[in-house]
């Protein structure tokens, strides 16, 4: 499939990348409190990606007891598990049918709660919710002095496809 999704998933990688690239740099010696808050909010964003990737494919997600990990991840491992789970998105986006969009999954969230939604639902849910969080991150970043990577759907379009900037 070819589309607004594939094309929102492919924004989405590249922004979680952007958002790694830039906490390369973070100063996590003057800011160990604000780094490790933000490697928090990025691995319960990924934890989350990861739960509603089970629900999309059928995969058992009783192993997720909460929104978090157990363990934190450092940078390193936490970038692996999102690149791998931005790869697997962005295949099953590549490859899902129409109907198979709005079919309906049943689950049940962390919280024991009931959950009912499309494919199409969840598939924005994750969008969504994934760029709330580096919105966070990236505000983090600003109350130490430091730049927020880029992280707008029109900043990906244009990087991507500069003939996007020409008029004609």
């Amino acid at each position: 499939m070819d589309g607004i999704l594939l094309s929102l998933f492919k924004y989405k990688a590249w922004a979680n990348a952007e958002m790694h690239a830039a906490l390369e740099k973070f100063d996590t010696q003057q800011y160990p409190d604000k780094f490790l808050a933000m490697l928090q909010i990025l691995d319960h964003a990924n934890v989350v990606d990861r739960i509603f990737m089970g629900h999309l494919s059928g995969a058992d997600t009783d192993s997720f007891v909460t929104t978090n990990s157990e363990i934190r991840p450092g940078l390193a491992a936490l970038r692996e598990r999102v690149s791998a789970t931005d790869s697997w998105y962005l295949d099953f986006v590549s490859a899902i049918s129409p109907e198979r969009l709005k079919q309906r999954v049943q689950f049940t969230f962390t919280d024991g709660d009931n959950g009912s939604m499309s494919c199409e639902e969840m598939l924005l849910h994750v969008i969504t919710h994934a760029g709330y969080h580096r919105g966070s991150v990236g505000q983090l970043m600003e109350d130490t002095g430091m730049d927020s990577p880029p992280d707008s759907l029109t900043k990906f379009l244009h990087r991507h496809e500069p003939e996007r900037r020409l008029r004609g």
